[in-house]
């Protein structure tokens, strides 16, 4: 129900914009979190954001280069990448936790658990 597009071959210090879409359901009562996986390596938690207050959580690798952003219709979230890194290059994935029910919290950021849908993932690579 959450569907990735945006991903790519982008070269090191350039720019991306994924974004991650629903028909199904709308993503104002979701929290929001974009995880990467590269191979060989575990599933990393990038940045996540509660709908219920706002908060944004990042993961250090990325403070100051990736943002979250969602669309007025509640129907996409994007995540701006910018002064992208060959160690950026992952498949990336969104996913969107219930804040009706639940609390985003920064913990689940990092584990991923507690999410409620997850996309198919995008792949990012970063090469020159």
């Amino acid at each position: 129900q959450l569907v990735e597009s945006g991903g790519g071959l982008v070269q090191p210090g350039g720019s991306l914009r994924l974004s991650c879409e629903t028909s199904t359901f709308t993503l104002n009562y979701y929290g929001i979190g974009w995880f990467r996986q590269a191979p060989g390596k575990e599933r990393e938690g990038v940045i996540c954001n509660s709908n219920r207050d706002g908060e944004v959580y990042l993961s250090e690798s990325v403070k100051g280069r990736f943002t979250v952003s969602r669309d007025n219709a509640g129907k996409i979230v994007y995540l701006d990448m910018a002064s992208l890194k060959p160690e950026d290059t992952a498949v990336y994935y969104c996913a969107a936790l219930d804040e009706i029910r639940n609390f985003l919290r920064a913990d689940q950021c990092v584990t991923g658990l507690g999410f409620d849908y997850w996309g198919q993932g995008t792949q990012v690579t970063v090469s020159s």
